[in-house]
C-alpha cells in the first residue's frame, strides 16, 4: 500500500468542509483521519461522519485526545485569524505541520507555483487570502520579467460566498493580500482591495490585477503571465484570464502618480481573472473558497511528498 500521511482539518465550515470533500475524493499522498469543530450539529461534522472521517466538537482539545493524534502529521486551520494562533502554539507543540487557511500569517505565506518550494521545511505556512491567491500569481508572473514598481488587486466575490469569517476578517484580508503582493508577488509596493457582490443570480470570482513595472516589453510580460495561469490551473481548473491582457506605457511626458511613489515613467500592465469553483461542496460561484482549498490541498501534498521523502512512514509519523 502507498504511504500516506495522516491530515487532520480544524474547522467544520465551508472552506473546512470543501477541503475535507477535496481531500476524501482525491487523497493521493494524504489520508484525513480527523475533522474538528465545535457545534456538533454542524453539517460539515456530519458530512465527514458520512464518509468515515473520525470527529470532534470539541475543539483542539478535543482532537488532541484523539487516539489517532500521534500518527497526524499534517493539520490544516479552516478557522479564524484569531484562533489559529491558540491553535498554532498547540499544534507546533506537538511536532504538527500546520498549514494555516486564515489571514493570522503566521508562517511565510505561499502561493503553490510561485514560492512552495522555498518553505518546505517550514512549520507553520500561510495560504495568504482569496485574492491573494488568485492575483499574486500573476504578480509574481511580471516581476518574474520586470521590476514591479506598485500593484493592485481588486478581488470581487459574490456576498453568498463570504461567510462569517470572511466577513469577520475583512481588515486583515486587505492587510496580509497587501504584504503579500509585495513578499511574494515582488512589488515594491502592493495594495489589496475586496469587494462583497450583492448581485442575484450569485456572480463567480472576479480579479483584476493592475502592475506598474519597467524593464520588459509587452510580448515577455504576457508569455510570462500565460505560464503562470497555466500552472495555476493544474490545481485550480476554473482559474482563467477574462480577456487579453492590456498594456499601457507612460513615458517621461506623461508619467503616472503613486501615491507615495511619485510619478514615473514605465509600463501599465492590467490583467482580468475570473476564478470558477469546483462545485465539490460549494457552488460553482464560489470560486474565492475553492482557490483557497485547492491551494490548501495542493500545498499539503507537496509538504507530504517532503515528509515521505525523509522517511516518514504509512501512520504518517516522521521517522
Amino acid at each position: 500500500m502507498t504511504a500516506k500521511i495522516k491530515a487532520a482539518i480544524i474547522g467544520s465550515g465551508n472552506i473546512g468542509t470543501d477541503l475535507m470533500i477535496k481531500m476524501v475524493n482525491k487523497p493521493r499522498n494524504m489520508e484525513l483521519v480527523a475533522v474538528v469543530g465545535i457545534d456538533a450539529a454542524s453539517e460539515g461534522l456530519s458530512m465527514a461522519r458520512e464518509r468515515g472521517v473520525a470527529t470532534t466538537c470539541e475543539g483542539i482539545e478535543g482532537l488532541r485526545k484523539m487516539a489517532v493524534y500521534p500518527e497526524i502529521g499534517i493539520v490544516f486551520d479552516a478557522t479564524s485569524a484569531y484562533a489559529h494562533k491558540l491553535h498554532d502554539e498547540a499544534l507546533r507543540a506537538d511536532g504538527k505541520q500546520v498549514v494555516d487557511l486564515t489571514p493570522a500569517a503566521i508562517g511565510p505565506f505561499i502561493i503553490p507555483p510561485v514560492n512552495m518550494a522555498a518553505h518546505l521545511d517550514q512549520p507553520n505556512v500561510n495560504m495568504v487570502t482569496c485574492g491573494g491567491q488568485a492575483t499574486i500569481p500573476v504578480v509574481a508572473a511580471v516581476s518574474q520579467v520586470a521590476t514591479v514598481h506598485y500593484a493592485e488587486i481588486v478581488a470581487s466575490v459574490s456576498s453568498r460566498s463570504a461567510g462569517p469569517g470572511t466577513r469577520d476578517n475583512i481588515d486583515e484580508f486587505t492587510r496580509t493580500t497587501a504584504r503579500a503582493i509585495e513578499r511574494v508577488g515582488g512589488a515594491s509596493q502592493g495594495k489589496a482591495i475586496i469587494i462583497l457582490n450583492p448581485a442575484e443570480p450569485p456572480m463567480i470570482m472576479r480579479d483584476t490585477v493592475y502592475t506598474f513595472s519597467e524593464g520588459a516589453d509587452e510580448e515577455a510580460i504576457r508569455t510570462s503571465i500565460n505560464s503562470m495561469v497555466a500552472k495555476v490551473q493544474n490545481y485550480v481548473p476554473g482559474y482563467r484570464l477574462k480577456q487579453e491582457v492590456q498594456f499601457e506605457r507612460f513615458d517621461n511626458n506623461n508619467r503616472l502618480t503613486i501615491p507615495g511613489r511619485g510619478e514615473l515613467p514605465g509600463l501599465k500592465t492590467s490583467v482580468f481573472l475570473e476564478v470558477e469553483g469546483a462545485g465539490d461542496y460549494l457552488p460553482s460561484y464560489s470560486g474565492n473558497l475553492d482557490i483557497m482549498t485547492a491551494a490548501a490541498k495542493a500545498t499539503g501534498e507537496l509538504l507530504s511528498e517532503k515528509m515521505l521523502s525523509r522517511g516518514a512512514v504509512s501512520r504518517g509519523v516522521v521517522a
